[in-house]
Order: structure tokens, then C-alpha cells, then sequence
């Protein structure tokens, strides 16, 4: 008879243990889960900065580029507007401060509007030269900075539309809380205006 009870309480105990699994097993597919939303919440803030990273890179490639085609820009006005030496200086000054330029993108970026005003005013001279806006060298040089420009935009453009997405993340719920917790601080926007102006193409409607 003791035999009996003890059997009959022992598959008692066993039945009760095997009803609370399915409660230990869904807390800790639970605990999974929230582990795997995290993970994944952090894994997108650090894929986020890189991007920033890398684009940002992109644009410090063109605008070394454009640094490269000043000092030949100069010397070729130079040549032909020798006593226009206050604006000839004046980009030479504003170009060694946007090389050595190595702050914030929104400090580089006011470096960098400075130059992008002294190539203004530097093209600006050129146009009471017809000499010199016919030099197949100052032409050559005016249309790499273009093309030059161009790449600059558009590298902005990608870097900003990474920042913008970094940024969301960091701002928004929930994924702010993790941006906190693990000091990602927003990334600034990269605004410059381009040196060259696009002239909008003519159109002759005349003579019908």
C-alpha cells in the first residue's frame, strides 16, 4: 500500500514538473526574442554610423579633388590678370584654410563656403577677359572644376541622406533608448554651395 502511494504521488510530481515547462519555455523564447530586438536595434545604429563614416569619406575624395585643380586655376589667370593679385590671394588663403580644415563637418563646410566664394569672385574677373576665358587651358581647367563640382554635390547629397537615416535612428523610439545607453550621438549635415553655376540651355523660340 505504501509502495502504491508513494508511486502514485511520485507521477503526481513528474506531471505537475512537465506542465510548468511550457511556461519556462515560452519565458525564455520570450527572453530570446527581446535579446534578438536589441541586437538588432544596436547592430543597425553601428551600420548606420559607418555609413556616415564611409560617405563622408567620398566626400573628402572629390574635395581634395577640386583642392588639386586650384593652384593650376591661379596660375593660368595669373597669366593673363597679373594685377588682379587681392583675388588671386584671396583663393590661394581660403584654399590652404579648407586643406588644413580638419573640425566638424559644419565648421569644414563654413571652410569650405569661404572658397566656393573666392572661386565666384575669381571667375567673375575672368569674364572681363576674353583672352582668357578662350585659353583652351583655363577652359580644360573650368570644366574639370565643374565636373568636379558636380561629384562634390553629389557626395553631399549621399552623406546627408545617410545622416538623415543615422540621425532617425538615433531620435526615434525605441532604438533612441539604445542610442543613449551607448553614447551614439547624432552626426551633423555637410551644406556647401557650388563653386561653379550651372547656366540654364537657351531656347530660341523665335523664327517659326
Amino acid at each position: 500500500m505504501n509502495s502504491d502511494m508513494t508511486g502514485v504521488m511520485a507521477y503526481v510530481g513528474g506531471g505537475e514538473a512537465f506542465m510548468g515547462l511550457p511556461c519556462c519555455v515560452a519565458i525564455g523564447v520570450v527572453a530570446l526574442i527581446v535579446i534578438l530586438v536589441l541586437v538588432g536595434m544596436y547592430n543597425s545604429l553601428v551600420s548606420g554610423r559607418n555609413h556616415v563614416r564611409e560617405s563622408w569619406s567620398g566626400i573628402d575624395t572629390e574635395l581634395k579633388r577640386r583642392y588639386d585643380l586650384i593652384p593650376n586655376l591661379v596660375e593660368t589667370v595669373k597669366g593673363y590678370a597679373q594685377h588682379e593679385r587681392q583675388v588671386l590671394q584671396l583663393v590661394i588663403e581660403a584654399r590652404t584654410r579648407a586643406v588644413a580644415s580638419t573640425g566638424s563637418p559644419a565648421a569644414q563646410a563654413a571652410d569650405e563656403n569661404v572658397l566656393v566664394g573666392a572661386l565666384k569672385q575669381l571667375f567673375a574677373v575672368a569674364e572681363a577677359y576674353p583672352d582668357l576665358k578662350a585659353n583652351q587651358s583655363f577652359l580644360a581647367l573650368q570644366h574639370q572644376l565643374s565636373e568636379t563640382e558636380d561629384r562634390i554635390q553629389a557626395a553631399r547629397r549621399f552623406y546627408n541622406a545617410n545622416v538623415r537615416d543615422y540621425n532617425n535612428r538615433c531620435e526615434m523610439f525605441p532604438t533612441n533608448v539604445l542610442a543613449s545607453l551607448f553614447q551614439f550621438k547624432p552626426a551633423e549635415f555637410f551644406e556647401i554651395d557650388s563653386a561653379v553655376e550651372r547656366q540654364a540651355p537657351s531656347v530660341d523660340l523665335g523664327g517659326r
